[in-house]
C-alpha cells in the first residue's frame, strides 16, 4: 500500500498575528499588517513599508541562551515549530528520532543578524578591512542558513534527514514538498516542516528598491500590498514562519491525531529564462499544477480553491492568471481565487509555508480567505479573486502555488483527510 502523508499540526508566527488562530481571524476578517517599517530607519529608501510581526521572543517563551544564539528567522521557526507540535498533540519522547525529519525553507537565511554584525565589525561600513575582535561566536551561523533547520532539529531532536530548502520564493512550498516525499518514500514516519525568513534589514529593502519590485506607496501602507487590482504597484515585503507537523497516514490513524489535510500533490518547475522575468503565458507553472495534478490523480475540475501566488506585481499576476487558464481549462473561471500576501505581505521564502497554512485552515474550517485592497480588477485578471470579504465556500480540494526569482514555479494540492 502507498504511503500517504497528512498534516496534524500547525504553527505560524505572521504579521498581524502570532500563532494559528490570531492569524486566521485576521485573514477572514480582511485586515492588513502593512506598515511603515520600525526594524530600521527606512526614510531612505524608495520603499519604507512593510509587513512586520509584532513578535516579543522572551515572551514567545525562548530563552536567554536561545535568543543570543539565534538570528530572528530561526526564533520564528522554532516558536512555530514549538506550535505545530503541541497542536498535533505530538509527545516527542514517545518518537524514534531516527524516524523523524526536519525540511525547512529560507530564501536568505539570517539575512538580519548577517548584516548587523556587519555593520558592527566594519563600524557601520567605514573600515574597508573589518575588526574580527569585535566578532561574535554566532557569527559563522549567521552565514550559513542551514542553522535555521539545525535549530528546528535540535528542538525536536531529530536525527533523520535535515535540510535547509533554498530555492528563492518557492522555498516554503518546497520544504514541505521534500518533507513529504521522505515519508512516502518510507525515509521517515513524521516531519517538523515549513519556511521562516526574516529579511526586513536595509540590504533588503535596498535591493529590491534597485529592481524597483516593491511598492513606494509609502503614505498609504495598509493599502499598499494590491494583488490583481489595476493599480497596484509592486509587492511589500514582509517575515514570518510557519511549521507543520506531518505523519505518515497510519501513523497518524494509530495515535489518533486530528488531520487538517492530506498532501495529495506536489510538483516543481523551472522557466530557465530570467533572473526575474516571466513569460506571460505562465507554461512553466501550468506544467507544475498540471504534474501535482497527476500525482494526485485528479481532474482540474476538482480544484475547489486556488491560493494563489498574488505579489501585487503586474507581471507576476498576469503570469499566474495564464497558468490558471491553461491548467485548469474553463474551471479556472469558476474557482475562487485570493492572495494573502495582500494583508501579510511577501515573506519571500517563508510565504510558501504560511500560505499552506492558510489552504489548511481553509479546508478545515470551509472559508475562502479574501484578498484585501482589490477594488477595481485589473481586466487582465479576469477570473474571480474574492475581493475584500473572506467567503464560505465548501472546499475538498485546495491548489497553492509559488513563483520564485530564478525561474521556480511551484505547486501542491492539499484535500481533506478521507476523501475519495
Amino acid at each position: 500500500m502507498s504511503r500517504r502523508a497528512v498534516i496534524t499540526g500547525v504553527g505560524v508566527v505572521a504579521p498581524g498575528g502570532i500563532g494559528r488562530e490570531p492569524f486566521w481571524q485576521m485573514l477572514t476578517e480582511g485586515r492588513t499588517a502593512t506598515r511603515t517599517i520600525t526594524l530600521f530607519d527606512p526614510s531612505g529608501y524608495r520603499s519604507r513599508i512593510a509587513a512586520e510581526c509584532d513578535f516579543d521572543a522572551r515572551a514567545a517563551g525562548l530563552s536567554a541562551q536561545q535568543i543570543r544564539r539565534t538570528d530572528r528567522a530561526a526564533q520564528f521557526a522554532t516558536v512555530a515549530a514549538r506550535e505545530a507540535v503541541a497542536d498535533a498533540g505530538l509527545r516527542l519522547d514517545g518518537v524514534e528520532p531516527q524516524r523523524l525529519t526536519v525540511s525547512v525553507g529560507s530564501a536568505v537565511g539570517c539575512t538580519m543578524g548577517l548584516e548587523q554584525e556587519y555593520a558592527v565589525l566594519s563600524d557601520d561600513g567605514r573600515r574597508w578591512l573589518v575588526d574580527a575582535d569585535y566578532r561574535v561566536p554566532q557569527l559563522y551561523g549567521y552565514m550559513v542558513p542551514s542553522t535555521i533547520a539545525v535549530e528546528v532539529a535540535r528542538e525536536v531532536a531529530a536525527e533523520g534527514p535535515v535540510a535547509l530548502i533554498s530555492t528563492g520564493c518557492t522555498s516554503g512550498i518546497d520544504a514541505v514538498g521534500h518533507a513529504v516525499q521522505l515519508i512516502t518514500e518510507g525515509s521517515a514516519d513524521i516531519a517538523v516542516t515549513g519556511a521562516s525568513d526574516a529579511p526586513l534589514s536595509p540590504i533588503t529593502s535596498a535591493c529590491f528598491d534597485a529592481i524597483k519590485a516593491t511598492s513606494p506607496n509609502n503614505n498609504d501602507p495598509e493599502h499598499a500590498s494590491r494583488p490583481f487590482d489595476a493599480q497596484r504597484d509592486g509587492f511589500v515585503l514582509g517575515e514570518g514562519a510557519a511549521m507543520f507537523v506531518i505523519e505518515e497516514a497510519e501513523h497518524a490513524e494509530r495515535r489518533q491525531a486530528p488531520v487538517y489535510a492530506e498532501v495529495v500533490g506536489f510538483a516543481s518547475r523551472s522557466n530557465a529564462f530570467h533572473m526575474t522575468g516571466l513569460k506571460p503565458d505562465g507554461r512553466e507553472m501550468a506544467e507544475a499544477i498540471r504534474v501535482a495534478l497527476n500525482q494526485a490523480k485528479l481532474d482540474p475540475t476538482s480544484v475547489d480553491y486556488i491560493n494563489a501566488h498574488g505579489s501585487g506585481t503586474r507581471q507576476n499576476d498576469r503570469h499566474e492568471t495564464a497558468a490558471f487558464k491553461r491548467s485548469l481549462g474553463e474551471h479556472a473561471y469558476r474557482v475562487p481565487v485570493s492572495s494573502i500576501k495582500s494583508m501579510v505581505g511577501h515573506s519571500l521564502g517563508a510565504i510558501g509555508s504560511i500560505e499552506i497554512a492558510a489552504c489548511a485552515l481553509a479546508l478545515q474550517r470551509q472559508v475562502v480567505p479574501p484578498t484585501a485592497n482589490l477594488h477595481n480588477a485589473d481586466p487582465e485578471c479576469d477570473l474571480d479573486y474574492v475581493p475584500l470579504v473572506a467567503r464560505d465556500h465548501r472546499t475538498s480540494v485546495v491548489l497553492t502555488v509559488g513563483s520564485g526569482f530564478g525561474g521556480f514555479q511551484s505547486a501542491m494540492l492539499l484535500a481533506v483527510p478521507g476523501r475519495s
